[in-house]
């Protein structure tokens, strides 16, 4: 159990630092997930977040061509 400070700060107890490889200095992130919310190292986070975004472009692009059809289909549609 970790007791909360009057400032509002906790230590982070040792196994949690070792599993998360969390060093004095390392910023962390407190991240809202469906199931509550949990800490990891801003450096993870932004790893993820790359990660996560690596296919982007080509998913706007697909969007863009999707889009298109669309409103070539209304105009011709339209002008039937």
């Amino acid at each position: 159990m970790v007791t909360v400070t009057r400032k509002y700060q906790v230590t982070i107890p040792k196994e949690v630092r070792e599993a998360l490889n969390i060093k004095a200095g390392d910023e962390v992130v407190f991240v809202k997930t469906k199931e509550g919310y949990v800490i990891m190292k801003f450096e993870d986070l932004l790893e993820e977040m790359t990660e996560l975004s690596k296919d982007i472009d080509e998913t706007i692009e697909e969007m863009r061509e999707g889009l298109s059809k669309i409103f070539r289909r209304k105009v011709d549609e339209d002008s039937s």
